[in-house]
């Protein structure tokens, strides 16, 4: 038997023995740091050549066999399917020339799905080009189809040619992945960070949510998010597993980065504007929500759920529309309301800031524009905010921000530091005041200049907001006190290890500022010559306890003592003390 023969053989016994499995990779929002859905991938036996997907598709597409492997590769994503609650999404890849073979059979998903207790709307069908689409207006019509089911259209490998463009000009997906080769070292390429930013913008206009692909280090992570992509999938946030995925790090960092891109950090997240709702379950009658929207006037909607997990949103006017025809009344009274409901609600979690949700909601169809937001506690159901109430708050911070906040660095300014300072200590919780003080900032400036001063002012903003959003918690803060002063606010479990790794970034990155100069010794502010090797950062860890009564000025003190003695050594260090304790240790990075 020749090589050829064999792998036939070896195909088809893979086929009617169904050994392939699918492995699932997450998909995260860059707004909150949430699993937002998985793209199922299909793997073939580890002991056959099947095992690399490209060799098993283009196996079966050479034996005109191509529908079935997929047919068998659908089935397997969903029955294997690892999504954790009803708002989850699986993307499941579909070849274009699949949608013209004479086997396909439409509701063939459908019975599937419903095989596992999966329904339409959970289900993305992601459109690969293994060739180009050739006929578009059939693929429209099919593709139109599964739409009116609930089912949603991704389109894959935008920006890797001219096809995958006409694709998306032609299909409107709801969904564009972004290729790879235009996210690998956007941080360094302005030429794909223009591109990019059109795909936002282009995405933006068309209610069309982003997914970048392959993000595989954290400066391009934080230049996605900087530029306002949606959603992103990639080994940096998770792996193809068969296990749901794990990503409390990067929902973390996701929080700090978002508040970064806001230019300060007194951006409100969406969960200081949540109220109480009236919640129903899913399997509630049409009958009683209509009456308690008949008894409560002032409500405008009523959330779904399902266990505590909201699914889906009743409008009152929506609900009394649905309602208001001919047999309307009698057909739906006794139905129950997850067969009306809305299953798609925009659902946020509670951290998420307010501007990017603000985004949101009015990139939704004009028919949802005013629906409430729902806001999820831990993914649980936590209340929910109106667009009103959304808008005048940006409106405040705004302001607000605009009137306090550092003109260099965007950052908070005093007056918002003191609240901060005061709000920490009326709440009688521990936290951390770490103070960050350049060392020979002045030589600096009078050696390099000021633009290259106010770069190096930008950069140590930047290294203090990073450390936080490793080490810190979502509710921490950064200020700039003014000049070459900063302060940070965190409730950390272990605030030794903030400073050293604010120490750590900035000694990483400081050395770009000295354009390969040298010298034998600089001068501090007194014109005295010191032996260094430039700029280095002072710390002062206030550990605020809370055991007994602090004050500012308690702080403001321990804080300027510490200062004095990291300033007496050379190298960037901290010192730290805790209120109301005279240790003190002095620690080197």
């Amino acid at each position: 038997m020749n090589a050829q023969s064999e792998m036939k053989e070896q195909f088809y016994k893979m086929i009617d023995k169904e050994y392939i499995y699918s492995v699932y990779q997450p998909i995260i929002s860059l707004q909150d740091g949430q699993v937002m859905g998985y793209e199922a991938l299909t793997r073939g036996p580890t002991d056959s050549p099947f095992h690399s997907p490209l060799t098993m598709f283009q196996f079966a597409e050479q034996q005109g066999e191509l529908y079935l492997l997929e047919q068998l590769a659908r089935e397997k994503a969903i029955k294997g399917s690892i999504l954790e609650h009803p708002q989850q999404l699986l993307f499941i890849n579909i070849s274009s020339q699949v949608l013209y073979d004479p086997g396909f059979i439409p509701g063939k998903t459908l019975e599937i799905l419903q095989r596992y207790g999966l329904r339409p709307n959970n289900v993305v069908f992601e459109i690969t080009e293994r060739s180009s689409i050739e006929d578009f207006s059939l693929a429209q019509k099919i593709l139109e189809h599964y739409r009116k089911q609930g089912y949603r259209i991704a389109i894959d490998d935008a920006g890797a040619g001219y096809s995958s463009l006409q694709a998306i000009a032609e299909l409107q997906p709801d969904f564009i992945k972004i290729d790879r080769s235009l996210i690998e070292n956007i941080h360094k390429n302005k030429v794909k960070e223009y591109i990019l930013e059109t795909f936002v913008t282009f995405a933006h206009k068309m209610n069309i949510s982003l997914i970048a692909e392959g993000i595989e280090h954290a400066d391009e992570l934080t230049k996605l998010t900087r530029l306002g992509v949606h959603y992103a999938q990639g080994y940096l946030l998770g792996k193809p597993n068969e296990s749901p995925a794990k990503v409390q790090d990067i929902h973390k960092m996701l929080i700090w980065q978002h508040r970064k891109v806001q230019g300060s950090s007194m951006t409100w997240s969406i969960g200081d504007l949540k109220t109480p709702v009236k919640v129903f379950d899913k399997k509630k009658l049409i009958s009683e929500v209509a009456d308690y929207f008949k008894k409560n006037q002032e409500a405008v909607g009523a959330v779904i759920v399902d266990d505590e997990v909201p699914v889906g949103l009743m409008m009152r006017d929506r609900l009394f529309q649905q309602l208001a025809g001919q047999y309307a009344f009698s057909l739906f009274w006794n139905r129950t309301i997850d067969s009306i409901m809305d299953e798609s609600p925009l659902i946020v979690d509670e951290f998420m800031p307010v501007e990017e949700v603000s985004q949101m909601a009015t990139s939704r169809a004009i028919n949802h524009l005013y629906d409430l937001v729902i806001v999820t506690s831990n993914e649980k159901m936590g209340g929910v905010a109106s667009i009103r109430a959304i808008l005048e708050s940006i409106t405040n911070v705004r302001m607000e921000s605009a009137r306090v906040a550092n003109p260099l660095t965007g950052l908070p300014g005093n007056l918002q530091i003191n609240r901060e300072l005061n709000k920490r200590i009326s709440e009688n919780k521990p936290f951390h005041v770490v103070y960050a003080d350049l060392d020979y900032f002045k030589w600096f400036n009078d050696r390099f200049g000021f633009q290259k001063g106010d770069q190096l002012i930008q950069y140590t903003a930047d290294v203090m907001q990073q450390s936080i959003a490793v080490c810190g918690t979502p509710h921490d803060f950064v200020g700039h006190v003014g000049g070459d002063d900063f302060i940070a606010i965190s409730a950390a479990l272990v605030p030794k290890q903030l400073c050293q790794e604010i120490i750590r970034r900035f000694e990483q990155g400081v050395q770009m500022f000295y354009e390969d100069e040298e010298w034998e010794y600089i001068r501090d502010r007194s014109g005295n010559k010191v032996k260094s090797e430039g700029v280095t950062l002072s710390l002062s860890l206030v550990v605020c306890e809370c055991e007994s009564p602090i004050s500012l000025e308690h702080i403001s003190q321990t804080a300027a003592f510490l200062k004095k003695k990291a300033k007496a050594h050379q190298g960037s260090i901290y010192y730290f003390e805790k209120i109301g304790s005279s240790g003190l240790e002095l620690e080197s990075v």
